[in-house]
């Protein structure tokens, strides 16, 4: 369909640049033969009676000289067109290319959002159907099935729940203009840590001892914050330890946060930030697949940067890097 598209525009893009062309193509070669015709009457005008020639040999001489400069003009004229035609089109086309390639990137990524998230709604949608279906075929229900019943259909709108909630946050960080205030980032820091984990059994976190301010949006960082925890407790072994650091790097904080696990393949780690994406070896992990996307969201419109280093069997890093606030220290500390 784009490829179509780009030929069609392609073709308008060639069709005005050659009628601009052939426009001033035209202008040219009337003022041109206009400028020769009356130059060499200018001549006759001047010389014509001290000419030695017969009057009818001149006037042939004169056309003559007139119809060569005009072929002359017209050839080049042609010439011109055509080397504009050939590298016009090549010119069109990679203008064209250019004008619809970020509307075919983003339609391609409305098609595959549209699918995945049909299909992440779809099946805790099947799931209680079926269940449904299945206990109303069953007249000898019993309470404790029923209540079974019950509870996994809960857990599934629980899920579409969560899914719901992301999908609006993502849609409104598209849309919205974040309001900014000064926060301490090693507070929000410690407030998430404390939800997880009160009696500091998993998470490791030294509170800095100078704090780190950012000129962010509080809810926003927070989400971030709180997305990336739970990623971490998510996919690593109960018993092992997260550690978070805070640091400041150049004019920038830097959040990072190391869990081991399985951790993640190269051939992966370029796709963890995709909507909806899931490692291969968690998939049976219960999640939307829209955290790290909305993660990444977050940070990119605080102008920062997340990225995430990780291999198989190795530990794996999410790094965040804010812009700190004005009246923030500058240090070279780096973790």
């Amino acid at each position: 369909m784009f490829h179509s598209a780009i030929l069609k525009l392609t073709g308008w893009y060639l069709l005005i640049l050659m009628s601009i062309s052939m426009l001033f193509s035209i202008t040219i070669y009337n003022a041109a033969t206009g400028e020769v015709r009356d130059r060499l009457a200018a001549i006759q005008d001047r010389f014509g009676n001290y000419s030695t020639h017969p009057a009818t040999q001149y006037s042939l001489f004169q056309q003559a000289q007139r119809d060569t400069a005009n072929h002359n003009l017209l050839m080049t004229l042609l010439y011109v067109n055509l080397l504009i035609l050939l590298g016009g089109g090549v010119l069109s086309y990679l203008l064209a290319r250019r004008t619809l390639g970020h509307i075919e990137q983003a339609h391609e990524a409305q098609v595959r959002f549209t699918s995945d998230a049909s299909h992440e709604l779809r099946t805790p949608l099947a799931v209680m159907r079926a269940e449904l279906e299945v206990a109303l075929r069953d007249k000898k229900s019993s309470k404790d099935t029923m209540r079974e019943l019950l509870e996994s259909n809960l857990e599934e709108v629980n899920k579409l729940t969560a899914l719901s909630k992301t999908l609006l946050q993502l849609s409104k960080l598209d849309h919205t203009n974040l309001e900014l205030s000064d926060i301490n980032l090693g507070t929000l820091v410690g407030e998430a840590v404390q939800r997880y984990d009160k009696n500091a059994k998993r998470i490791v976190f030294d509170v800095p001892s100078k704090p780190i301010s950012l000129r962010a949006n509080q809810p926003s960082i927070e989400e971030l914050i709180t997305i990336l925890i739970d990623n971490a407790l998510k996919y690593s072994p109960k018993d092992s330890k997260i550690t978070i650091a805070l640091s400041r790097k150049g004019r920038q904080a830097q959040f990072a946060i190391t869990n081991g696990g399985k951790g993640i393949s190269p051939e992966e780690l370029p796709h963890i930030f995709e909507r909806f994406y899931r490692a291969d070896q968690s998939r049976a992990t219960t999640g939307t697949g829209l955290g790290l996307s909305l993660a990444k969201k977050i940070v990119q419109l605080h102008g920062g940067e997340l990225s995430v280093s990780s291999a198989p069997n190795h530990d794996t890093t999410f790094r965040v890097l804010l812009p700190m606030a004005k009246n923030g220290k500058k240090s070279s500390d780096k973790s």
